[in-house]
């Protein structure tokens, strides 16, 4: 949906998108606003009240009874929301502890949480809001339309309070999170690499009619390549006619002081022309998953290294793991490679910026893992199985050689850590690799 939009806007909607901050308090700011409204509305428009009937507000007269019920329902909403906080804060303790401290990233951005937590911040505004309406002075009112639409709210914080622990129950599960990490992971490469797979005219890193720029732009935060705007750098370039190249990819540590592009043409490169360049390179302390589809990837492999440990011992994770990353690198391999040379006009590269390609993100993948998992024949296998699941949705002849060439490696640093009849099943699946990839 958002991937016709500018590269800035589709920055300021992902950033939004995490965190407990964004959502929770327009949420709660919704029902504030809105419960301060509704008690306005009904003491300008009495006969508003006279709509609700008897037997769900009795004492209608009475702005005692209303101002009891909206302060303790504000008074047992801030309970419940520190029970909430607590259970929030432990489950990410143990679920970093247990498989990654970098998928802390995909719980904050999990919307379930974030809607529990607005709505019950919200019934706690929107109480607030309505009860000053309540009042003997100077005049007896009792806002009865509004305190029924506060009950309203506490029972939906009720019925939310058990949908969020049964939430947190399964949002903790290593399947469920890998599942989640996975999806993230191939939406981003959705909207990185759009176009499906077809031969190239020539190689990834090489374009015609190209330069190489030599004026240095020099960075000014150290930090991780988080998202580049292509499209400012491009219009940058063609307004003050330069050539640009990007020195470091999203998703790799950039400090502080390095040249972070080059330019053509070094004498009209302004210090406001370096700033706003600067500017379109968004660089922070940590990864996110907006462009960087290798730092799903490595959350997948941190938890796989972490189940096949001497210390944990969980090759069912560590095989979870593998399917998932075969599921993404199957949708990698059926897809063009992102594109590192952007034309303004046509065949003069105003722009080039380094991607990440197959066999990159195939190392990052299947590496770590191959090592580690040289003493577990079931990782082992099923490692092997997801080589071959990849080949047979692969298209081009040098991603199944390198496929092949993975799964010779990984037969290879199992011998003399697995007995003969598990290396008869390895040498078997190889065989099936090898023939789907010739």
């Amino acid at each position: 949906m958002t991937r016709h939009l500018p590269r800035a806007i589709q920055h300021i909607l992902f950033n939004l998108r995490g965190g407990f901050l964004v959502r929770p308090l327009i949420i709660s700011l919704a029902l504030g606003f809105v419960g301060g409204c509704l008690s306005w509305l009904e003491e300008t428009h009495p006969a508003l009240g006279a709509w609700l009937p008897q037997i769900l507000f009795p004492s209608r007269s009475d702005p005692q009874v209303a101002q009891v019920i909206l302060s303790a329902i504000a008074t047992s909403i801030m309970t419940v929301v520190s029970i909430v906080f607590a259970i929030l804060l432990m489950s990410l303790t143990l679920a970093s502890m247990q498989f990654s401290p970098r998928i802390i990233v995909s719980f904050s951005r999990d919307k379930v949480t974030q809607r529990t937590l607005g709505i019950f911040l919200g019934t706690f505004a929107y109480c607030i809001a309505a009860l000053p309406a309540a009042r003997i002075k100077p005049y007896a009112f009792s806002p009865v339309l509004t305190v029924f639409g506060a009950m309203l709210l506490a029972v939906a914080c009720v019925i939310g309070l058990l949908f969020f622990i049964h939430h947190i129950s399964r949002a903790i599960s290593v399947n469920y999170i890998v599942d989640r990490i996975a999806a993230e992971t191939e939406q981003a490469i959705q909207e990185q690499m759009p176009a499906p797979h077809e031969d190239r005219l020539w190689p990834a890193g090489a374009a015609p009619n190209a330069v190489q720029p030599d004026a240095p732009i020099l960075n000014r935060t150290a930090g991780y390549v988080r998202f580049i705007d292509t499209r400012k750098l491009v219009q940058l370039a063609k307004t003050h006619q330069l050539k640009l190249r990007v020195t470091r990819r999203v998703g790799q540590f950039a400090p502080a002081g390095i040249p972070l592009l080059l330019a053509s043409r070094e004498e009209r490169l302004t210090p406001r022309l370096r700033q706003a360049m600067l500017s379109a390179i968004d660089i922070g302390p940590s990864r996110t998953l907006q462009q960087d589809v290798e730092f799903g990837v490595l959350q997948i492999v941190d938890i796989a290294l972490k189940a096949i440990s001497p210390a944990v011992n969980d090759p069912t994770t560590a095989i979870a793991c593998v399917d998932q990353l075969s599921r993404i690198l199957c949708l990698y391999a059926q897809r063009n490679a992102p594109q590192q040379h952007y034309y303004d006009p046509p065949g003069v590269v105003r722009v080039t910026i380094p991607a990440m390609d197959f066999d990159a993100l195939l190392e990052s993948a299947f590496e770590q893992i191959r090592h580690y998992a040289r003493g577990d024949m079931a990782v082992s296998l099923r490692l092997l199985a997801a080589l071959t699941d990849i080949a047979t949705v692969a298209h081009s002849a040098a991603f199944r050689q390198s496929l092949r060439t993975l799964g010779q490696r990984a037969v290879d640093s199992c011998r003399g850590h697995l007995d003969e009849q598990a290396m008869s099943r390895m040498r078997g699946r190889l065989d099936t690799l090898q023939t789907l990839t010739t």
